[in-house]
């Protein structure tokens, strides 16, 4: 564990020794010979010592030009002393330029840009032919003088120099109070009692909710909460009872249940004192709430979740549905290479205690504001629940029209081989039956889109296969065109209905520019098999 001590730690200053500017003697004026405007360069007389003059340095002109003086400040960038002759290199010229040369003179000042002077080296300050540095607390180096002030302190740490992962580990940064101007979140003292570490065996913390005054802790196989300053002291009947004391994180209690949110905590979604989630490992789907940890996908799921989430791809996202009041859940599927994409978008109700609806779109975020249901897609925000202005279009998602379908059972006397003769359903207008399975595995596509709405011509068709309207009702008889099994003998078309246990029906609608069209009842017709 690391100890915290105290150091009286200096401020220090760095002292530099440059021998390549010790020859620099101020005040020296010198004559000009020439310049050239094209590479600011000036040309002094060939009487004048280059030593006298360094880069960095300060050049003033005076001159006079048509009547009016002049004085000009810039500093040398380079030099050059070859060929006889001293040629500096400014970083400006002047704005107005003076053609009389031989009398203008240039005054040679201190170093007053450093940019380009030779860096020191730290080196042995032995020798005495090299630039060195110095760190220095004391006023001018000198021994025994005044030292500049105490600095911070300074913290020892583990022997341990290398970084280490504490997956299942929690650690609170200092108080921030904006009343007082107190701000310490950049502060992780692990002296303080701010730590706590949680079972290890549990896997790697993936998410943390604050509720109330509890912290729910997310691990990859358990879910448990921690009490937030304040902790839980047992008596000795083993009866607990609360108590507030300077403690950041307080006692850590594991909720009943071995299920955790695996490697998803973008499953996790939060509607009250309802929390959602998804534990993968176990291909289940959770809700934690007043009661504690109930597995949701056992509503009728058991299977369908145990197969999606053993071929599900990593980012399985979840979300609250604020205008439905729906826990929703995308789970991508493998993908074929250059296919479309693959993917389990469904929705749970609290009020049904099922799973209500599929959905064929795929989000990559879910959220809620002011009962309002968005998700994103591609960078881009959409708002569910909302018809376009001046359309009647609905099921759009992601600017792709989509159809709507429902999957109905019947399954009455169930130990009773039946005849399915009759499909009928009450709504509005507009549903077609797609198709009428049996255990037998028949099928009866049904591809009219024609629908009768008066009696009179629903009595000149009534052997039609579509739906024909009486009485608010829609009815179609279901028309048995497969081939015959176990030697029976069926003579063409024949309205005897479909053979079978049980029966399943698809019934769709299309969406494009029909407006609402509500389904409310769906029955058959049957009668018992010879």
């Amino acid at each position: 564990m690391a100890a915290l001590i105290e150091l009286k730690y200096f401020n220090t200053f760095w002292l530099k020794k440059i021998k390549s500017i010790t020859d620099v003697t101020p005040g020296q004026v010198a004559q000009i010979s020439s310049w050239d405007a094209a590479t600011k360069t000036m040309i002094l007389s060939s009487s004048w010592s280059v030593n006298l003059v360094n880069v960095g340095q300060e050049t003033t002109v005076n001159y006079t030009e048509a009547g009016t003086d002049y004085t000009w400040t810039s500093y040398v960038v380079s030099l050059d002393n070859s060929n006889a002759t001293t040629r500096i290199v400014l970083n400006d010229l002047p704005s107005v330029p003076f053609t009389n040369s031989s009398t203008t003179t240039v005054l040679l000042g201190k170093i007053i840009n450093f940019d380009n002077i030779p860096q020191g080296y730290p080196v042995s300050i032995s020798d005495a032919d090299d630039d060195w540095l110095l760190e220095e607390s004391r006023i001018r180096g000198g021994y025994n003088n005044t030292s500049v002030d105490f600095g911070v302190k300074a913290y020892l740490v583990e022997d341990e120099p290398n970084q280490s992962l504490k997956s299942s580990s929690l650690i609170h940064s200092g108080i921030f109070n904006s009343r007082t101007g107190v701000n310490q979140t950049n502060q992780f003292s692990v002296a303080e009692d701010i730590t706590r570490t949680i079972d290890p065996a549990n896997g790697s913390i993936q998410k943390l909710y604050a509720e109330d005054t509890n912290l729910i802790i997310f691990q990859e196989n358990k879910v448990s909460k921690s009490l937030i300053d304040k902790d839980a002291i047992y008596s000795a009947e083993g009866n607990a009872s609360v108590t507030s004391r300077n403690l950041v994180i307080g006692q850590n209690v594991a909720f009943a249940g071995e299920y955790g949110i695996s490697t998803d905590p973008e499953s996790f979604a939060v509607n009250g004192y309802r929390k959602y989630f998804t534990d993968r490992d176990q291909n289940v789907v959770c809700r934690l709430s007043m009661d504690g940890i109930t597995v949701i996908s056992d509503y009728g799921m058991t299977d369908y979740f145990r197969d999606k989430f053993s071929t599900a791809t990593t980012g399985i996202i979840g979300g609250w549905d604020a205008h439905n009041k729906q826990y929703v859940l995308s789970m991508p599927q493998p993908e074929v290479i250059g296919g479309p994409e693959n993917y389990e978008t469904l929705a749970f109700d609290e009020r049904s205690k099922g799973w209500v609806s599929l959905f064929d779109y795929k989000p990559n975020q879910i959220f809620s504001l002011n009962n309002d249901y968005f998700t994103t897609k591609l960078g881009k925000i959409y708002k569910h629940y909302a018809l376009a202005p001046n359309t009647t279009e609905r099921a759009v998602f992601y600017g792709v029209q989509k159809n709507s379908s429902v999957t109905f059972v019947f399954n009455g006397a169930p130990s009773m081989v039946k005849n399915f003769q009759t499909i009928n359903y009450e709504g509005d207008s507009g549903w077609k039956m797609d198709s009428f399975k049996t255990n037998t595995d028949l099928t009866l596509p049904i591809t009219s889109s024609v629908f009768v709405t008066t009696l009179e011509q629903m009595q000149n068709s009534l052997l039609i296969n579509r739906f024909k309207l009486k009485e608010d009702k829609y009815y179609a008889d279901l028309v048995n065109g497969t081939p015959s099994q176990n030697g029976e003998v069926v003579w063409g078309s024949s309205s005897s209905g479909v053979k079978g246990f049980f029966g399943e029906v698809t019934m769709s609608i299309n969406n494009s520019g029909v407006g609402k069209k509500e389904l409310f009842a769906v029955s058959t017709g049957f009668v018992q098999s010879s």
